[in-house]
């Protein structure tokens, strides 16, 4: 029986979930769609949250296959295209055949394993020859250098609350050299800006984010009420716009037989 906290809980998630969405499948999109997709491609999306990019993936080889997988797949369920299958599975225990993929796609995945580098080499080793590797993921500026006092309270109190489960702050910027060093090749890179005054989208995303979860912060006592408050309503102003945080995207292909 859910309760009236879980059903809540729930639409908040569902919430969250097309806001991040529209803010980061477009950027997704945009870099996917310049790679040498063909129709036949087997795809792997590592991570795949509420399911918006594998459904994506599936319309674009419709002769091919995606596997979505994620360590909680209740927002997969509802998810249907032609050639997609679910599993829920955490990565680090996930054992695929080498050469079993054309794409493998991780967001926002890769910061929170515990051995981050062992498992980017068992991504590529899953690529099929001539295979792409797309990995995004953040890197977290340092909150000190945020411009308002309440930037810098709120800033320090949601990153430290990812620290604290574990997750490497920093690793996104070592991306890059990770995949070269793995035996990719055409490694390439696109780092976008990230934090208040970072567009319409973001702002969206960070004021219901807080909205529906900064009481959190607030109960942990890491945050005051009135900072959340101070750092909530200054988000579309030009005198509190920041850069928290650096979106990496990188790619890489295995090197093709022949």
């Amino acid at each position: 029986m859910t309760t009236a906290s879980g059903q809540q809980e729930q639409t908040d998630t569902q919430i969250l979930s097309r806001l991040w969405e529209r803010n980061y499948d477009p950027h997704t999109f945009a870099i996917i769609d310049k790679l040498p997709l063909a129709p036949d491609w087997r795809c792997l999306d590592v991570g795949a949250g509420s399911g918006s990019t594998s459904r994506l993936l599936a319309e674009r080889v419709p002769q091919g296959s995606v596997h979505a997988i994620d360590v909680d797949t209740s927002e997969l369920g509802s998810v249907r295209a032609p050639g997609l299958s679910v599993e829920q599975l955490d990565v680090t225990q996930a054992e695929f055949e080498p050469g079993s993929f054309d794409l493998v796609l991780a967001r926002a995945v890769v910061t929170g394993l515990p051995q981050a580098e062992q498992e980017l080499t068992r991504m590529m080793r899953w690529l099929a020859p001539g295979g792409w590797l797309l990995v995004e993921d953040f890197y977290f500026l340092p909150s000190d250098d945020a411009p308002t006092a309440a930037g810098r309270a709120v800033v320090a109190a949601y990153t430290g609350s990812f620290r604290a489960n574990g997750a490497d702050m920093r690793l996104a910027r070592r991306l890059p050299a990770y995949l070269a060093q793995g035996g990719l090749t055409s490694v390439d890179m696109r780092v976008r800006p990230l934090g208040p005054g970072q567009g319409a989208d973001e702002n969206e995303l960070m004021r219901t984010r807080m909205e529906l979860q900064g009481h959190r912060l607030v109960d942990s006592g890491a945050v005051t009420a009135a900072e959340l408050d101070d750092f909530v309503t200054s988000l579309d102003r030009p005198e509190s716009r920041d850069v928290t945080v650096l979106q990496f995207s990188v790619w890489g292909q295995r090197q093709p037989t022949g």
